[in-house]
């Protein structure tokens, strides 16, 4: 039984996020009904991460495994990619993996980039894709803020309320805060994240960018281990999965 690593990119905001449910288009059911039409078998499509409602992913990964081994990698990734259309998710790369290989327990590491569009006129291209935010963010005090976050934390203050691991003790190796001209990028790196980890650590910088918060009251927020310590969830749809690590 062959199985393939698959690289998916695709627009969070027709889906109710990643993982298969009744109550709505998602990507999983979308790649799922692809590999079906090309090869008549219904397959799971296990991910790497299980993005939220309107986030967005430009390097998420998958894999599959198939009945047969009839077909290459260049085949699977071109018949999934003609029955995807004109759903917006594509299939950037596939590869033949072996048997240990599981896009979710394998994975090293994860990257999120968050957007932000610091200016005051509304958005016309970005919308969907980023936050606008009006007021102007000092992008240093905001790592400074970010910098108080690295390391192995008890995340209760960042995590959902209604989120599902089991512990909230993550590992957070990167936290970068960058200013491009009116669009300010937060990038994130860790083994894995709490359920809106990484939008609410956003939301809590914002409110640093601002000056209505300071790094200490970031610190203060992490340590009370209360999701009402810290700042908002930002919006879903400036949150994109960038990419996921394995081992050589």
């Amino acid at each position: 039984m062959p199985r393939f690593r698959l690289t998916i990119e695709y627009d969070g905001a027709p889906f109710v996020g990643w993982q298969r449910q009744d109550n709505g288009p998602t990507v999983q059911a979308a790649l799922e009904d692809a590999v079906a039409a090309f090869t008549g078998e219904r397959v799971e499509v296990a991910g790497a991460g299980r993005t939220d409602t309107g986030v967005h992913a430009t390097g998420q990964v998958a894999h599959i495994d198939l009945a047969t081994d009839r077909f290459d990698a260049r085949t699977v990734m071109n018949a999934v990619n003609a029955h995807l259309v004109p759903r917006p998710v594509a299939v950037l790369a596939v590869e033949p993996v072996g048997p240990d290989f599981h896009a979710r327990f394998s994975a090293i590491w994860r990257a999120y980039r968050y957007v932000i569009v610091n200016r005051s006129a509304h958005l016309a291209l970005d919308a969907g894709r980023a936050w606008h935010v009006k007021a102007p963010l000092d992008v240093a005090t905001m790592q400074a803020g970010a910098d108080r976050l690295l390391g192995h934390h008890d995340f209760t203050s960042f995590r959902a309320t209604h989120c599902q691991s089991k512990s909230p003790m993550k590992t957070l190796d990167s936290l970068r805060v960058s200013r491009h001209g009116e669009r300010i990028l937060v990038e994130a790196r860790s083994r894995s994240f709490l359920h809106h980890q990484v939008r609410n650590m956003v939301g809590t910088l914002k409110l640093v960018g601002e000056g209505k918060w300071s790094p200490d009251d970031v610190t203060r927020a992490l340590q009370a281990r209360d999701r009402t310590a810290a700042g908002p969830t930002a919006p879903a749809g400036g949150l994109t999965l960038t990419g996921v690590g394995y081992p050589d």
